[in-house]
């Protein structure tokens, strides 16, 4: 009966984060009760919770995790300076004229966004607060207004610089080297935050290019339900282009390509974006003291959610381990029917479900580290993995009744805005992100192929 606590600890952990309890001190306490209640039956090591001071250290001298803070702040600035308003108004001018050209802009512009912080719920909630009231009072259809908005909310799961991969990356490296060294590879090889941008970026471009397709291909099929705008500006569009579009869209492609390139840290590159959505707030003149003030309150209380899950899923999975979790998960595994193929599947699934109840950096910090060691050492490459994972995810915050984003939006939509409408809405952006999905299980070079010709990984 005492090999099977990994897996009732894990159950419990669900029940308390679905009773409303905080998820960073359910899980260090969680963790704690077992493991007091393994060292009286005499099923846990007690000298196991003299290295949770050790780990913790590591977990606070980890380099990579200082861009978190940084990319937060970045994204959060753009907002609270009302500079992701401006360029979804210039981008909607610009390409205005055509069938579907707002939805179109919000695409374009949500993706910078979520790609700037990571975080869906913010970037829901912003979109939602610019970008629906414009698209409700030029008579677009509610559902496509918001699947457009909900599903563009989430693409800070898979476009770079995210902080969700940034996390991601930390911990799949991590697991991938303990794969490695249960393999006898003591030489371990390592992926890093980099590679697994340079992995997002086929994928992250075909969401947004399915997404485009399906707008303009919606509009031309119906045109009631995204009616051309009034194009406003006909001899101002460069100027636009030139002053309002281009330096913002200059920062993020100088803060990923030094990343991709190498040319700078994911934490350099992190200070320079910040450094820079300042001096564009300041261009502006949108930069003042009770805007400074929010975007560095906003940023504290994201970082310090952040920090705590993590501090408390290293004492969750040191538990974990200190019971066997490991080789459990990975005898279970390994008696799947199907393989390495089953075993995937099985864990999307479980990973998909419960993206219904916790959100990516609790999934990255708790499950992640327990079944991406095991699938690692079957031999399944760690961007394929870290890449269908985050594109999962999308999907399940994405679907009716649970999704995150799905809450997010009702909770800043108009009374006017049916939750059915909202449901409707999204179930296009849902097949599109499964049909991607499957692509990427069939071709996984479309997630490979471009950090091996760059980085010969």
């Amino acid at each position: 009966m005492a090999e099977f606590i990994p897996l009732l600890m894990f159950g419990v952990i669900c029940l308390v984060l679905l009773a409303g309890f905080p998820v960073a001190f359910s899980l260090a306490g969680t963790a704690l009760i077992f493991a007091g209640i393994g060292i009286i039956s005499g099923n846990f090591d007690s000298s196991l919770l003299g290295t949770i001071p050790n780990r913790l250290f590591g977990d606070m001298n980890n380099t990579n995790l200082v861009a978190v803070p940084l990319f937060i702040f970045m994204g959060i600035l753009f907002e609270k300076s009302n500079l992701a308003e401006d360029l979804l108004s210039n981008m909607a001018d610009v390409l205005g004229g055509f069938k579907g050209s707002l939805a179109v802009s919000v695409i374009i512009i949500g993706a910078m966004i979520a790609a700037s912080t990571g975080i869906v719920g913010a970037t829901v909630i912003a979109m939602g607060l610019i970008s629906l009231p414009i698209m409700l009072q030029r008579n677009y259809d509610q559902s496509l207004a918001t699947g457009t908005i909900c599903a563009t909310g989430t693409l800070g799961q898979i476009i770079p610089p995210s902080i969700a991969l940034v996390l991601l990356g930390d911990v799949l490296s991590a697991a991938y080297q303990q794969s490695q060294l249960t393999l006898g590879i003591f030489s371990a090889r390592t992926i890093s935050v980099g590679d697994l941008f340079m992995g997002a970026l086929v994928p992250g471009l075909i969401l947004v290019f399915a997404y485009i397709s399906y707008v303009l291909l919606r509009a031309y099929m119906q045109p009631e339900t995204a009616p051309a705008q009034e194009v406003k500006i006909v001899g101002n569009r460069a100027k636009i282009i030139f002053t309002a579009l281009l330096p913002p869209l200059v920062l993020i492609v100088a803060v990923l390509g030094s990343i991709l390139m190498g040319i700078a840290t994911p934490t350099e590159a992190a200070g320079v974006g910040a450094l820079g959505a300042m001096g564009l707030a300041l261009t502006k003149g949108s930069l003042n003291r009770e805007n400074l003030t929010a975007a560095v309150q906003s940023t504290t209380e994201i970082t310090s959610m952040v920090f705590m899950i993590l501090l408390g899923s290293s004492i969750f999975s040191l538990v974990f381990r200190g019971f066997g979790g490991d080789e459990l998960v990975n005898s279970i595994f390994n008696q799947m029917p199907g393989g390495v193929f089953g075993a995937m599947l099985i864990v999307m699934i479980i990973i998909f479900l419960l993206g219904f109840i916790l959100d990516f950096i609790q999934i990255t910090f708790v499950v992640v580290p327990i079944v991406g060691p095991v699938l690692l050492a079957m031999g399944i490459d760690p961007l394929w993995l870290g890449i269908m994972i985050a594109i999962n995810l999308q999907t399940s915050f994405l679907t009716p009744p649970f999704g995150f984003a799905l809450f997010y939006l009702r909770g800043v939509a108009p009374d006017s805005v049916s939750t059915g409408a909202i449901y409707r809405g999204v179930i296009p952006f849902i097949v599109i992100q499964i049909l991607v999905l499957l692509c990427l299980a069939i071709f996984p070079s479309l997630v490979t192929a471009l950090p091996n010709a760059v980085y010969g990984i």
